[in-house]
C-alpha cells in the first residue's frame, strides 16, 4: 500500500507543472511570441495531468479501503449453515446445568508466554460437576478417553504407537464415522470435491489429517500429530503449553489435580455464561501456564473433528481463520496445517448468546 502511494505522489510531482510556472509572466522575445495554439496545448496537457493525478489518488484510496475491509473477515455464511446443521445433529452433546456445571469466576490477568507466575482469579475448578455415567455410555466419548494417555507430553520425545493403541485409534474413528454428525460432514465434503464417497478412503483421509505422526520439534523424532496437539495437549521445551483445546481432557486433568483453572479471557463488555459452549480461558498444567487457551465446552468429539476437518479441507493456506455463527456464538475457527496433516485447530469466542448484536 505504501509503495502505491509513493509511486502516485512521485508521478504527480514530476508530471503536474507548478502553478507559479503556469502563471508566470515572462519578459523576453520568446515569451511574447507564445501563440494561442501553444497556450491551449499547455492547458490541455495540464488538465490531463491533473485528472490523471486525481485518478491516481482515488485508486490509491480505494485500495486502502479494500485493505481495511480485508482485515475484517466477513461471516462465512456457507460454513455457518453447515456447522449449524452439524450442531443440530450433535445428539451426543452434553447439556449445561444438566450434564455438567461450570463456574467461570474471575477474569484472568495478562500473562506472557513462558511465564510461570500468574494470579489465580478462580479459587474453584472450572468444572464443578460432570455426568460421567453419561460420558461412559456414549461410544465416541469412551473411545476418545482411551486415547488420551497414548502420547508423550513433551515435544521432541518420539511417539511409539503400540498395536493396542493402533486398535484404539481405529475404533475411535469407526465410532466417529458412525455418527450423523460425521456422516453429514462427509456428504458435504463429497459435494465440494474434497473427499471420496468411499467410506474407507474417507477414514484414511481422517487418519492422515488427525493421526499421522510428524516432527513438531525441528530435528527431532516423530513426536506429534494433530489429534495429540488439539485433544490431549503438549509441552514445548519444558516452558510452555501448546495445543490442549478439548474440554474432556481439561475436566479429567483438572479432576486429577494436574490442571488448575486460573480464570476466563474475554473482551471487557462480554462476560461468559455458565451455558456458553465455547470459552477462552487461562490455566496451568503440570506447573506450566497457558496464558490464553480456548475450547468447545460440552460438544462431542465428532462435532469438533467434523468442523475442523471441513475448514482444513476447504482451504489450502497454511493458516486459515474463518468467522462463523454457530448456535448463539460468534467465533473464529483457526486451523493451521502441518503439510497434509493438522498442526493445530481451535475456536476463538468473540461473543455469545447474541451479545455481539448491538443494543441501543
Amino acid at each position: 500500500m505504501r509503495n502505491q502511494w509513493t509511486r502516485c505522489l512521485s508521478w504527480m510531482y514530476n508530471k503536474v507543472p507548478p502553478l507559479q510556472d503556469v502563471l508566470r509572466v515572462g519578459t523576453g522575445l520568446k515569451q511574447k511570441r507564445l501563440n494561442f495554439t501553444a497556450a491551449r496545448a499547455e492547458g490541455v496537457n495540464r488538465e490531463k495531468s491533473i485528472m490523471a493525478a486525481r485518478f491516481c489518488g482515488v485508486l490509491a484510496l480505494a485500495v486502502f479501503l479494500s485493505g481495511l475491509d480485508a482485515s475484517r473477515p466477513a461471516i462465512n455464511q456457507e460454513l455457518s449453515n453447515i456447522f449449524n446443521e452439524l450442531w443440530t445433529l450433535d445428539v451426543n452433546r452434553m447439556t449445561p446445568a444438566t450434564d455438567y456445571t461450570i463456574s467461570v469466576q474471575g477474569r484472568a490477568n495478562y500473562v506472557t508466554q513462558g511465564s510461570h507466575v500468574v494470579t489465580d482469579r478462580a479459587s474453584r475448578p472450572l468444572f464443578s460437576n460432570v455426568n460421567e455415567i453419561k460420558l461412559q455410555n456414549i461410544t465416541t466419548f469412551t473411545r476418545l478417553m482411551k486415547l488420551l494417555d497414548n502420547y508423550e507430553r513433551s515435544t521432541g520425545v518420539a511417539e511409539r504407537v503400540t498395536t493396542e493403541e493402533q486398535t484404539e485409534m481405529n475404533l475411535f474413528l469407526d465410532a466417529v464415522l458412525n455418527t450423523e454428525v460425521m456422516k453429514r460432514a462427509h456428504r458435504y465434503l463429497v459435494t465440494k470435491g474434497q473427499s471420496n464417497s468411499n467410506l474407507r478412503i474417507f477414514k484414511n483421509q481422517l487418519r492422515l489429517i488427525w493421526f499421522n505422526l510428524y516432527h513438531r520439534k525441528r530435528n527431532s523424532a516423530l513426536d506429534s500429530c494433530g489429534f495429540e496437539h488439539v485433544f490431549v495437549g503438549e509441552t514445548k521445551s519444558g516452558s510452555e503449553i501448546i495445543g490442549f483445546h478439548n474440554w474432556v481432557q481439561f475436566y479429567l486433568q483438572e479432576k486429577s489435580t494436574h490442571l488448575d483453572y486460573k480464570g476466563y479471557k474475554a473482551r471487557d463488555h462480554d462476560l461468559p455464561d455458565h451455558d456458553d459452549h465455547v470459552l477462552n480461558l487461562q490455566f496451568s498444567w503440570h506447573g506450566l501456564v497457558k496464558p490464553v487457551g480456548s475450547a468447545f465446552i460440552g460438544t462431542s468429539p465428532e462435532f469438533e473433528m467434523a468442523l475442523f476437518t471441513i475448514v482444513f479441507l476447504m482451504n489450502t493456506e497454511r493458516s486459515t481463520t474463518v468467522l462463523v455463527n454457530v448456535d448463539q456464538c460468534q467465533m473464529e475457527l483457526v486451523v493451521i496445517r502441518h503439510g497434509r496433516s493438522l498442526g493445530t485447530a481451535y475456536p476463538k469466542l468473540l461473543s455469545s448468546n447474541s451479545r455481539h448484536v448491538s443494543h441501543h
